[in-house]
């Protein structure tokens, strides 16, 4: 069941709010358990499937739907989805619907909080919708200089992309607005992966962004994600400060984010691992792009590159670990555990004695705990006494609502390394 919300430049709010109401009401309802709604009053936006009473067989995935309490008070509008386990996901406790002025008012709102964080000379790239924590779950939106990249891990949000694309359109004339879904989360939905320029041309889809005194060339249909790592932007700063006269080693290094920053920095040399060579193309491109030198490239896989340099004994002054996810679900969380573990083993193994340690986790199954703990394995295993001097999350474009966890994914910590005595 669709309904469309049609409005003229000749409707007054009177006429659009009894529209609203009409569409509203005529919107499939569905009910809590008893007690299933406690964790939503407290500031969570998700509903899982085993947590609602019985469910209506004709809505389609991605509907708008409105869900009440057991006893028939308003959570609010949201998108229900039957084929995944995150059955409904909350837009708007008021009753509001998903239309052109809903989306309008919420990326203003979200490019309002960007325009007080970043000033218009520190970075012309910034995350622009994160999810849940800026009120559209299942949204991300990364802004590259005049292109945006969009990619909805809903079912709900996945129906509206055309409507979200006009509306940026609207808001800032862009050059290239690229869909990048492609990430295993959509799969969880029942969603298909593709990616496909939906607004301007591909040439547009290489950009020229600068951040803190760097520029890099971005690739937004073959970088990774959305094309590049906005979310390590402050720990790439920390990198700075550490780097200076080091010799340094950058694993998983993609773009060279956090290389290029060591050089920048005044390390004496990079080393820069990434199973990608296209990502090594655009790291060496970057270089050049500021100017920097000093730097080497090896394309293989991260575990057996480090296992090499360690045979050929080779010691850094840093070392950087950023991998991607090892755990995609909480179902991996044991094997993700041994993995952070075995590549910061292989990190200890390789840094001088009074060298730095740099290592992250993008992974929001891994808490902070967790992370910590298996770092603290890896150094006792390796007889290494770690002080940590740096320890951080996302940025701020990438916010944390307190009443989902799920939103703070990003672990990123700096530990001092010397020998147990």
């Amino acid at each position: 069941m669709q309904f469309f919300f049609i409005h003229t430049l000749s409707e007054d709010c009177s006429s659009t709010r009894t529209t609203n109401l009409s569409i509203f009401q005529h919107m499939h309802a569905l009910h809590l358990k008893p007690r299933e709604h406690r964790r939503l009053f407290k500031g969570h936006l998700w509903s899982f499937s085993n947590e609602l009473q019985t469910v209506p067989k004709d809505i389609a995935a991605g509907e708008t739907v409105r869900l009440f309490t057991h006893d028939d008070k308003l959570v609010g509008t949201g998108f229900y989805n039957p084929h995944s386990l995150i059955a409904f996901r909350l837009l708007s406790r008021t009753g509001d619907i998903p239309d052109s002025s809903f989306f309008h008012k919420k990326i203003s709102a979200a490019l309002d909080l960007r325009k007080k964080i970043y000033p218009e000379d520190d970075t012309n790239a910034f995350r622009l919708i994160h999810g849940e924590s800026d009120g559209l779950p299942g949204l991300v939106i990364d802004r590259f200089n005049t292109a945006f990249v969009l990619q909805a891990y809903s079912a709900g949000m996945d129906r509206h992309l055309p409507l979200i694309t006009d509306v940026l359109i609207e808001l800032f004339n862009p050059s290239s607005i690229i869909v990048r879904n492609e990430s295993g989360l959509r799969e969880l939905e029942g969603l298909p992966l593709y990616k496909k320029v939906v607004h301007g041309s591909e040439k547009d889809a290489c950009q020229v962004i600068h951040d803190t005194g760097l520029r890099y060339t971005v690739n937004l249909l073959e970088g990774h994600k959305t094309g590049f790592f906005l979310d390590q932007r402050d720990n790439r700063r920390m990198i700075r400060t550490l780097a200076k006269g080091t010799d340094t080693l950058d694993v998983f290094t993609s773009d060279g984010g956090f290389g290029i920053n060591a050089l920048f920095g005044g390390a004496a040399s990079a080393t820069m691992v990434d199973i990608s060579h296209a990502a090594l193309e655009r790291a060496s491109e970057n270089a050049a792009l500021n100017g920097l030198s000093g730097y080497s490239l090896i394309e293989g896989d991260a575990f057996e590159v480090m296992k090499e340099l360690i045979s050929e004994k080779k010691l850094f002054d840093l070392v950087i670990l950023d991998p991607p996810s090892f755990a995609k679900s909480r179902k991996n969380l044991p094997s993700a555990l041994h993995a952070y573990k075995k590549l910061n083993r292989l990190g200890l193994q390789l840094i001088k004695t009074s060298g730095f340690l740099a290592t992250a986790s993008c992974s929001r199954h891994v808490s902070e705990d967790d992370f910590l703990k298996a770092i603290l394995q890896a150094s006792l295993s390796e007889k290494k006494h770690l002080r940590l001097v740096y320890k951080s999350s996302q940025p701020a474009d990438h916010p944390i609502l307190l009443s989902m966890p799920e939103t703070h994914y990003l672990k990123f910590a700096c530990f001092y390394v010397s020998d147990l005595s």
